[in-house]
């Protein structure tokens, strides 16, 4: 079909707009499937999205990013905690989010998603899939929302399931086994003393995923390898990081879910997701020989839900990420700082959430937030969040 012919088409399909309150399987939709307008006819495309209102009051210090979630790396520690000022305010609405779903008659699906969590429209998603290959930008595929806690918490927990960020990939789906080759995310760095070495981008990251259910108990198990290297021209070393998670959700009454997730990552950055300041910790170290030392760690979390009924809910849980430093404050000069790095991140939290209709969900939550540094320095805060979302 033209583009002419579709934009047409859809202007004049404004009496076939069905509105449904958005949730995963309901959003705006045009659908072709009159007769005069055969164009159409097999088409169908969602808008879809929400506005959002969170607003936080930061009991101990202000920790607050965008969308009003907590940073660790804000947190004060060791001396920094004496006499910091208390109480602090802030709302905004830049989590609210647009999307478009297209899917064609072919079994062509196509997505593209933005948020303003910066204040500007930024990409999430942007991907096309048929017939189980997909490719585009969206959730790695080390990644699940099995064991998922649910938390007012934009960034979400310590110990969620792999990364919680989206990239450029291509990959497989075939039933509950999905593999692909993604852009690996580049948010930490390579240590090194020399200013030359710099860590570069030389493969894609692998990575595969089973996910699946049976009965009560929905569970998900992935694994990546990736190549983390360096070449100065003089010099130049690379190691393989790899990582391994699973999680589970376990309907134990029909009110009452648990949930449950570990991790282990060699070789850090985001696949061990809120390590280091706040997202991701370093992937490793260059020693005194240039060699490559990976840095490792793990995370893990566990909650619980308890559905009120009436749309009314009340969950729970704690999520922590560990990370060892013990190689690198052996092998580096003068420990390069590494005194100062975070070592335990730790997050616990309580909320209540009310659902008075389908399209809208308001929630008041409680959480803690503690670091534990590598010199014995620690520092704590909590907060108070509330969000009131609208779905279309």
């Amino acid at each position: 079909m033209k583009r002419s012919t579709l934009r047409t088409s859809i202007q004049a399909a404004t009496s076939l707009l069905v509105l449904g309150m958005a949730s995963p399987a309901s959003a705006m939709k045009i659908m072709g499937d009159a007769d005069h307008m055969s164009d159409l006819k097999g088409y169908e495309i969602e808008l879809y999205g929400y506005a959002r209102l969170n607003a936080s009051y930061d009991i101990d210090e202000d920790i607050a990013e965008p969308t009003r979630a907590g940073d660790f790396s804000k947190i004060n520690t060791g001396a920094d905690e004496i006499n910091e000022a208390t109480g602090y305010f802030g709302a905004d609405a830049t989590q609210s989010r647009l999307g478009v779903k297209a899917t064609l008659p072919q079994g062509v699906k196509i997505v593209v998603e933005g948020g303003f969590r910066y204040g500007n429209l930024r990409l999430r998603h942007a991907y096309g899939e048929y017939e189980g290959v997909m490719a585009g930008q969206n959730w790695s595929n080390y990644n699940s929302f099995v064991g998922f806690i649910p938390t007012l918490e934009f960034d979400g927990m310590p110990g969620n399931a792999g990364s919680q960020f989206r990239t450029a990939q291509l990959r497989y789906t075939s039933g509950p086994l999905s593999v692909s080759l993604e852009q690996p995310f580049n948010f930490a760095s390579l240590i090194a003393t020399d200013p030359d070495i710099e860590q570069k981008t030389s493969l894609p990251i692998v990575t595969a995923r089973l996910e699946d259910s049976a009965g009560a108990v929905s569970y998900s198990t992935a694994a990546f390898l990736r190549q983390i290297d360096y070449d100065t021209g003089t010099q130049d070393d690379s190691e393989i990081a790899y990582g391994a998670f699973g999680a589970l959700t376990f309907a134990a009454t029909d009110t009452v879910t648990l949930y449950g997730v570990f991790n282990y990552v060699n070789g850090g950055d985001i696949y061990l997701y809120r390590s280091g300041e706040n997202y991701a910790v370093e992937y490793g170290y260059v020693d005194s020989s240039g060699s490559i030392e990976l840095i490792s760690g793990y995370s893990a979390s566990a909650g619980a839900s308890f559905d009120l009924g009436g749309g009314r809910s009340i969950n729970t849980g704690v999520g922590m990420v560990e990370v060892d430093w013990d190689d690198a404050l052996r092998d580096l000069p003068g420990s390069a700082g590494i005194g100062n790095k975070q070592e335990t991140n730790t997050m616990a939290m309580i909320n209540y959430q009310w659902s008075p209709v389908k399209a809208v969900t308001m929630g008041i939550e409680y959480s803690y937030f503690a670091v534990d540094e590598v010199d014995g320095d620690d520092g704590d805060a909590s907060r108070l969040l509330f969000a009131a979302q609208y779905n279309f």
